[in-house]
């Protein structure tokens, strides 16, 4: 008889993971398991998984910030328990929240930061579509309020991020979205006064264009909006979407007036998960002043014992990011923030000079004035033997992702290739990646895998 039985050993002796009968045999993919595993064995399962993705830090396609500090990491297991919303159990993170709004108030120039109103979003989406409701019900208020109808609000914008079409069909709100031509990449003052009426619900400029970088010129937008209120009548508000700029212009253009030193500037939506380095999951909407988001949309909620206002369109979320954020605005301040910023736009620029020194390619976006990035064309007439589409694939096969894709509506013949620069990209990171796509570029000298036909239907190149 042996001495112990084998669960006994078991308990002693761990097997190895990947000869253990849960590792032999494919894991359940689309049927609920009926037994337990072990948490090695499930821990081995996802991680593995997860090998399949492309490598965060290598994705220069994205806004989202890809790397933090240790302590945000150690933060965020601090406070992974922690929802948010239940201000009642967790009055901390609610006063942490507050302390946000009024520093993001602060930063963007409200004229009474310390009384001002906003909340945490879980990203710019939720912030923007908060931002265009507050105008929308403002807009109505005032028809109402004159016995106007009130059945055709519009809104007016640019060369806009997705959460702006959603916002028009969820809400109801026809959006005259303004296309970009090669001579206007960004909303001009007079297309935005031409597409005006008495309907107009707001102007959405951009700071930080997700296809071009670019920042548009709220100030002129704003100076002939006041213009033409005087003319007609018309008080039409202002919501910038500064998704990534908000968090760059202070530091890097202080002198760019783009905020609340307009008093046309309604609400500011921003992503803290962006440039604000917070890790995925954070966005904030600040109002200019307290009655520039109607009572209306305020909820009093009675929760765990405690009552409280909402505002915001999701309900419980996790309180890690908003704390990781305050640990941001601590641990950085304008001073620090201000150095992030100025070594990824250092960065962006340097890739856009060696971009620069390749004659196949013309550079769309040279990273000055904008966002820290940088895009590249194929030159007119030039056939290198590729697309930008084929580069992109060559150049994930060393893990980097540097997407091509066309402009919008009415420059959507032209194909661009677009990195963006964030914390956590170094110099030397960008030399690797230049030096990738040289060796790219000299492989298909040898193994061409297109025409010049192909290189019109693929945007390669245009006429």
């Amino acid at each position: 008889m042996p001495l112990h039985d084998k669960n006994t050993v078991r308990g002693f002796f761990k097997e190895a993971v990947y000869a253990s009968s849960d590792l032999t045999v494919s894991a359940p993919k689309y049927q609920f398991p009926k037994a337990e595993t072990d948490p090695r064995h499930a821990y081995a399962i996802v991680s593995d998984e997860m090998l399949l993705d492309g490598n965060a830090r290598q994705n220069l396609a994205t806004f989202c910030q890809t790397w933090v500090e240790p302590e945000v990491h150690q933060i965020m297991d601090l406070t992974i328990d922690k929802n948010m919303i239940d201000k009642d159990e967790y009055p901390q993170t609610a006063e942490v929240e507050r302390r946000c709004v009024h520093m993001l108030a602060d930063l963007w120039n409200s004229p009474d930061a310390a009384n001002t109103i906003g909340c945490s979003t879980t990203g710019s989406s939720e912030a923007a579509m908060l931002g265009g409701l507050a105008l929308k019900w403002q807009w109505r208020k005032r028809r109402q309020k004159a016995g106007q109808d009130t059945s055709k609000p519009n809104l007016i914008c640019g060369a806009v991020q997705i959460c702006w079409h959603k916002f028009a069909r969820y809400f109801d709100v026809e959006l005259r979205q303004i296309p970009v031509t090669a001579d206007k990449l960004t909303l001009s003052a007079d297309d935005v006064i031409a597409a005006c009426d008495e309907n107009t619900i707001g102007v959405v400029p951009t700071l930080g264009i997700t296809f071009t970088c670019l920042f548009e010129n709220v100030k002129a937008i704003s100076e002939a909006l006041d213009k033409l209120n005087k003319e007609k009548g018309w008080d039409i508000g202002i919501h910038v979407d500064a998704a990534s700029g908000a968090f760059i212009a202070p530091f890097i253009q202080p002198d760019l007036v783009w905020d609340f030193r307009l008093p046309r500037v309604k609400s500011i939506n921003a992503s803290g998960h962006k440039y604000g380095l917070s890790p995925l999951g954070v966005g904030w909407v600040i109002w200019r002043d307290a009655e520039d988001l109607p009572e209306e949309l305020v909820f009093q909620v009675d929760y765990l014992g405690g009552n409280m206002p909402t505002f915001a369109l999701n309900f419980s979320r996790p309180g890690g990011q908003i704390i990781t954020q305050y640990y941001n605005f601590l641990r950085l301040g304008r001073e620090g923030y201000k150095k992030v910023m100025e070594a990824c736009l250092g960065h962006a620029q340097y890739i856009a000079d060696e971009i620069r020194k390749m004659e196949i390619f013309e550079l769309f976006y040279d990273g000055k004035g904008g966002l820290p990035g940088a895009s590249w064309r194929i030159r007119e007439g030039v056939n290198p033997g590729f697309t930008l589409y084929d580069l992109a694939d060559r150049l994930r096969m060393r893990g980097w992702q540097v997407p091509a894709y066309p402009l919008p509506a009415n420059l959507n013949k032209i194909v661009i290739q677009r990195v963006l620069v964030r914390h956590g990209f170094s110099r030397d990171m960008a030399s690797l990646l230049i030096a990738d796509l040289k060796r790219s570029v000299d492989y298909f000298k040898n193994h061409p895998v297109s025409s010049p036909s192909t290189q019109k239907e693929s945007g390669g190149y245009h006429h």
